[in-house]
């Protein structure tokens, strides 16, 4: 749904020999005259299913490789992918940036696990590492980059890639520009990231004044809201009380934002499905809307959201 804010790498198996792979590559790469600089366009990567073993498993012995899954028709993917690239110059060689297109390459989706793009994730000394789903603000995403980065060169020795100076001052790939909104997104994420929710709120309300449909500033205000609504709530008395009144309306909404902070999306989207069901009149429209507006925290091109709006569709007509 958005950036986690932290890399897990608990789960990742066997660290030591990982490591120790890693450094046989690398140290059999210098031996045969590799691990010389390189331009700042080798940085991002255009990757396919017949290439995934030798520009992301073997190259991520040398470097994190951060994986960008995109498809033409995804619009968020549009607003990501520029950002993910001029990160990836900013960043100088500390990651490599890996482009996949979903569309083309069908079964790496499938072996990821892909559930809606942009998804994002981590591959470092051959482990893959979900980072985030959907659009984000910058400063989540550098904030996730520096962790990645951080626990490859503690657990990995990965120190990233040599750039070649004379190649990055020329502009061989010049860095995105900033966009007419990016301060103003980035205050607001560090407004939610300090939990200034009211803040936050404002802030993207600030952008969507100017441009309506700008899809970070939609996704920001939808979290910032959802994060704002479940504050003060007593969890255990909500799914309490949504229990044993499936009738109560209020109960149900509340419990469904419940249920999507937790990560359960799909019980979210099946409680307010079944509410629209069980009701009529403002009851109904008051469980419809929130439904709504849970589908823009979750991301509309997300799989389980285009599954809800069928269901959504069949109660309704």
């Amino acid at each position: 749904m958005s950036v986690s804010g932290a890399v897990d790498l608990a789960a990742v198996k066997a660290a030591g020999e990982a490591k120790a792979k890693a450094e046989q590559v690398r140290a059999e790469a210098a031996r045969q005259g590799g691990g010389g600089a390189v331009s700042p366009a080798s940085l991002v990567i255009d990757v396919d299913e017949a290439g995934f073993e030798r520009d992301v498993l073997m190259r991520s012995n040398e470097v994190p490789v951060v994986i960008d899954f995109w498809a033409e028709w995804c619009e968020p993917c549009k607003q990501l992918g520029p950002l993910l690239e001029r990160l990836a110059v900013d960043y100088n060689g500390r990651f490599l940036l890996a482009k996949i297109d979903v569309d083309a390459n069908q079964m790496l989706m499938q072996q990821f696990g892909i559930q809606g793009i942009p998804a994002v994730f981590a591959v470092v000394a051959g482990q893959a590492l979900p980072l985030f789903q959907g659009a984000a603000p910058e400063a989540q995403i550098r904030a996730t980059l520096d962790q990645l980065i951080q626990v490859a060169e503690d657990r990995f020795g990965l120190t990233g890639l040599a750039v070649d100076a004379d190649a990055a001052a020329e502009g061989v790939r010049p860095a995105v520009p900033a966009g007419p909104y990016d301060a103003l997104l980035e205050a607001a994420a560090q407004a939610l990231d300090a939990g200034d929710l009211g803040g936050a709120v404002q802030a993207y309300k600030n952008v969507l004044v100017d441009d309506p449909t700008n899809p970070e500033a939609k996704l920001g205000l939808a979290q910032a809201e959802l994060l704002s609504r479940v504050q003060g709530l007593d969890a255990q008395q909500v799914r309490k009380s949504a229990a044993d009144n499936p009738d109560d309306v209020r109960a149900q909404i509340d419990a469904a934002d419940l249920d999507l902070v937790g990560g359960h999306v799909n019980d979210a989207f099946g409680r307010l499905v079944e509410t629209v069901r069980r009701t009529a009149g403002e009851d109904r429209d008051a469980a419809r809307v929130r439904l709504l507006e849970l589908f823009e925290v979750v991301g509309a091109e997300d799989s389980r959201v285009t599954a809800a709006r069928t269901a959504l569709a069949r109660v309704l007509f």
